[in-house]
């Protein structure tokens, strides 16, 4: 191709051994081109080898029985006609072809080159498709059905290389449909940028001439219906009357659904009548009438028959068909009718018979239609097919209609009714009101498509959609690959390393697709493969001649070619990223361009909806992985319960529930459950900082009505921060903390506006303890109470976050009766606990997060707890120490006692040197030897680094050195310093 201001390239086997010439040599080789051809070349290259074309043919097939009269050459003469004057004296050749690429008219600027040029350059009657020719302007242009430029050694045929030639399709403005092909040939110098421009305006020209004939071919309909003496007048079915109608006429509603009959009664081209109920109850009877003009133009007049209107009344035509060339110059009706006037005040035409009926005298029943043989009135004339034509008009007003006798038929006569008020409704041509039928159902599928697709935000949910609401609509089978990558919410980086079958739909079931979840592969010209490498949709109206998709498989589409007639392959593209391919196929009729058009804009906006799922899909994927992350990987080695949690997002978006078990001092376990308002990466993040907090304020002994009252504070903190209100908002959050002691087997329980938990006591009732309600963390300075209650073992508590209970669909007080129901079985493990809960008491659909922690208690042995008390007296430490040691060896601890012997010398030394009596000393077997030392005094102690010259200050450091843990935990009245040693200490 030729840039403007640029020599043209040379091309063919004449050039230095560059450019499109050498690309074209390598490609007959069986080398690769594919970075240096246009990819509509590279294709039709591709499809003219599969098709065992050779370059060096210089025959084309020659057909005389071409129409050299008609309408796409009536329409296009005088185009020609000027475009030769046009390029009058330069080597410019102007042809028209025909949908099957005969050329039907050739012109030349210059006349001497119809003598010079071979026969197939300037005789008619050649076929230039792709199929037989190879790669040129006219085949190319049909088989891509676009404007396409063609220069040089880009032709396929050896014969073509000093040429080149812009070609455009002719369509037919009301079908769509390609009617013929407009090309301008020059030599390979002449390429000018204008000739695209020129070449749009002259087929612009021809297809409004098309139409020109079209409507033609209305005035002819119209002049034959009016001189059979059938139009008795025109029912008002447009929005506007004719000037001094009466009230009364049809509503727009009405006309609507009037219009809407006619139509499909045309497309039918039969004599029939059905009657059509309207919305207030009032039936009106269309009758179909089929009739010729006397020019041969065949149509259909569709009349609507008014029982119970008054016998003389009188009708007019519109204004509109006073403009009707020659309507005036029609002959005066004879008296014996009701006479028609028009608006100007000439006479138009008297009425006919009453449209057929049945064998019993009446018309055809509501919806019902019957076919009968009539005559079919000539008159007029009028070339080419035309377009449906509503002819809109009211009711006679004063001076513009005169009143006739109100004749009637034959079975009005048996049945004494009045003859009924009679009009045309629509009149036009059956092909043509199929093409009107059938944009009607395009635009209503647009519209359905609209509310059907995108109603979820899943990936292969949306995909189905389109396959559902184009099946059989549209398609009889749809079949929609997408990369494993889009399914996965990521952006496919190569969209042809990974295509996968996701949706496979269809009228039947059993044909040989591939099936879905398999890996598709796609052949080089194959259309699949086309559409995506162009954006565009690609149209195959006849598998049977589709090389490319015979190539790619000649067994598996030899298979489906026994089923499947017509292809539409459309790129799933959207935002400029490549999602897909989505293929209609058709197992009878062909697609056409419409069809083309309308897969296009379905697959556009499932395009759309595929990627709103996939970000979404995305976005949910890293919110769910940072939930997930910011949860509990493990549960705690510890003794005093045994734990069964479950997470189950929201279907919908990820919130911010979450759980934690904290390990406590004295062998005592916190259990936590929290919910942040709202969903996303937001709530996630702020549920990892509160939990985060939450988890250091439970360790350091606070009790949990201090803990939640930390955490109130930190959520106000939080929202203090976002002084600008630029980010989501308030913060709110709810939270439940419970701390349960095994050696007192006693609970310590407090909420903020969380769900109160479940107990299950050991004969399987189960209760919700009243606690208070507590306000959610947040709203600041209210306080949180907490209530201690008996949790004997073997007893289960649980804790859940609102999205178990509450739904939009269920009453809260129904569903935790149905918890009551799920956890009274004592006797189930916590694991099938949380199961079961999940099973019968969750939504099926939750759109909250759900957070769910089971535990079963269990008490610590009292052999295995040992307690001293002792006053102030530092003698009395060696024989507690003493003591301790003798416990420790009937545990089985003396590998630990050496350690444990020299932390309660420590502890108990500082407790008489700092604190206040009484002291306490308590040892705790379980999973870890804990040693406590108790004391009445609320001051703290430091643990520091004593220099080499101090006397003392080393106890707390050699506590910390012989233990895992130490750490102090304030009571109502003092504290208590307590160390934890393992097992294995020496």
């Amino acid at each position: 191709m030729v840039r403007s201001g640029e020599e043209p390239r040379p091309a063919g086997r004449a050039t230095d051994g560059t450019g499109p010439a050498l690309r074209r040599e390598r490609f007959l080789q069986g080398e690769s081109v594919e970075a240096g051809v246009r990819s509509s070349i590279l294709n039709s290259w591709q499809r003219c080898r599969s098709l065992g074309l050779s370059p060096d043919e210089s025959d084309l097939p020659y057909r005389d029985d071409f129409d050299p009269g008609g309408r796409i050459v009536r329409a296009a003469v005088p185009v020609l006609d000027r475009l030769q004057s046009t390029f009058s004296g330069s080597k410019v050749n102007i042809s028209v072809a025909d949908a099957n690429g005969t050329v039907l008219l050739r012109r030349f600027g210059d006349p001497a080159m119809a003598r010079d040029l071979p026969a197939i350059q300037r005789v008619p009657g050649f076929v230039f498709a792709e199929q037989v020719a190879g790669t040129n302007g006219i085949g190319l242009a049909l088989a891509e059905r676009q404007l396409i430029r063609v220069h040089g050694a880009e032709h396929f045929a050896e014969r073509a290389q000093q040429s080149a030639c812009v070609a455009l399709p002719l369509r037919d403005p009301l079908s769509g449909r390609i009617e013929g092909v407009l090309c301008f040939g020059y030599p390979r110098g002449f390429d000018r940028p204008a000739l695209a421009a020129a070449i749009r305006r002259a087929a612009e020209v021809i297809e409004r001439r098309l139409l020109g004939q079209s409507s033609a071919h209305e005035r002819a309909l119209l002049r034959a219906y009016l001189a059979t003496g059938a139009g008795t007048g025109a029912v008002g079915l447009r929005g506007g009357l004719a000037a001094g109608a009466p009230v009364g006429e049809f509503h727009p509603r009405d006309q609507a659904i009037l219009r809407e009959k006619a139509a499909e009664l045309i497309s039918r081209a039969q004599r029939a009548a059905v009657d059509v109920t309207l919305p207030d109850g009032r039936r009106v009877t269309l009758v179909s009438r089929p009739m010729t003009s006397a020019s041969g133009v065949q149509g259909v007049a569709i009349e609507a028959l008014l029982p119970g209107s008054s016998a003389g009344e009188a009708f007019i035509l519109p204004h509109q068909a006073d403009e009707l060339p020659g309507l005036a110059a029609l002959s005066a009706p004879p008296p014996a009718r009701p006479s028609l006037t028009l608006p100007s005040g000439r006479p138009a035409a008297r009425p006919g018979p009453v449209p057929a009926v049945d064998g019993g005298g009446k018309t055809a029943g509501h919806g019902e239609t019957f076919v009968a043989d009539g005559d079919q009135g000539t008159a007029g004339s009028g070339p080419g097919p035309g377009e449906v034509v509503t002819v809109a008009g009211g009711r006679g007003a004063p001076g513009e209609a005169v009143p006739g006798d109100g004749g009637r038929s034959a079975a009005d006569d048996r049945t004494g009714a009045p003859f009924p008020a009679r009009g045309l409704v629509m009149l036009g041509e059956p092909h043509v009101g199929a093409y009107a039928l059938a944009a009607r159902r395009r635009l209503e599928l647009l519209s359905e498509a609209s509310a059907r697709i995108g109603t979820t935000l899943d990936v292969r949910r949306t995909a189905e959609e389109l396959a559902e609401t184009a099946v059989p609509r549209l398609a009889d089978f749809v079949t929609i690959d997408l990369p494993e990558a889009v399914l996965r919410g990521e952006e496919p980086a190569d969209p042809l390393a990974d295509l996968r079958r996701t949706v496979l739909y269809g009228v039947r079931e059993g044909l040989p697709f591939t099936p879905p979840g398999k890996r598709v592969d796609f052949g080089p010209t194959s259309p699949q493969l086309r559409c995506l490498n162009s954006g565009e949709a690609v149209l195959e109206p006849d598998l049977k001649a589709a090389a490319g998709w015979l190539a790619q498989d000649p067994e598996h589409t030899a298979r489906l070619l026994a089923h499947v007639h017509s292809l539409i392959a459309v790129p799933l593209l959207a935002r400029g990223v490549l999602l897909g391919i989505a293929s209609f196929y058709r197992a009878g009729s062909s697609f056409g361009d419409d069809d083309c058009s309308l897969a296009q804009e379905l697959a556009t906006r499932a395009a759309l909806s595929i990627d709103n799922a996939r970000r979404y899909t995305h976005e949910r994927t890293m919110v769910l992985a940072l939930q997930r992350r910011l949860l509990p990987h493990g549960l705690p080695d510890q003794d005093a319960v045994e734990i069964a949690h479950r997470y189950l997002p929201a279907e919908s978006d990820v919130g911010g529930d979450w759980y934690d078990v904290i390990p406590l001092s004295g062998a005592r376990v916190g259990l936590l459950v929290g919910d942040v308002v709202g969903h996303g990466m937001l709530s996630a993040a702020t549920m990892g900082r509160l939990r985060t907090a939450a988890r250091s304020f439970a360790e350091l002994d606070f009790p949990p009505d201090e803990v939640l009252v930390h955490l109130d504070n930190l959520v106000g903190r939080l929202d203090r921060e976002d002084p600008d209100g630029k980010g989501a908002g308030v913060i709110g959050a709810t939270c439940l903390y419970a701390v349960y002691d095994p050696t007192s087997q006693r609970c310590l329980m407090a909420r903020a506006g969380h769900p109160p938990p479940a107990l299950v006591h050991r004969d399987g009732t189960v209760s919700y303890p009243d606690l208070p309600a507590g306000p959610p963390l947040g709203l600041g300075g209210l306080p949180f109470d907490a209530v201690e209650v008996d949790l004997p073992a073997g007893s289960q508590l649980v804790l859940y976050t609102d999205g178990l209970i509450e739904d939009r669909n269920r009453d809260v007080d129904v569903v935790l009766e149905q918890l009551r129901e799920a956890l009274a079985h004592p006797e189930r493990a916590p694991e099938d606990t949380c199961q079961a809960v999940l099973d019968t008491v969750a939504p099926a659909h939750p759109h909250d997060d759900i957070a769910l922690l089971v535990a079963r208690v269990h008490a610590l042995d009292a052999d295995r707890i040992a307690t001293w008390e002792l006053p102030a007296d530092a003698a009395l430490v060696g024989e507690v120490r003493a003591d301790a040691m003798r416990r420790l060896t009937e545990w089985g601890l003396d590998e630990t006692a050496f350690a444990a012997e020299l932390i309660l010398s420590e502890l108990m030394t500082n407790a008489i040197r700092h604190g206040a009596g009484p002291i306490r000393v308590r040892l705790l077997y379980g999973h870890a030897l804990i040693c406590e030392v108790s004391d009445a005094s609320n001051t703290a102690p430091h643990l520091r680094r004593a220099a080499s010259t101090d006397e003392g200050g080393r106890g707390l450091f050699l506590v910390a050195q012989l233990s895992q843990s130490w750490g102090t935990r304030y009571l109502p009245e003092g504290k208590v310093i307590w160390a934890e040693c393992g097992l294995d200490a020496a």
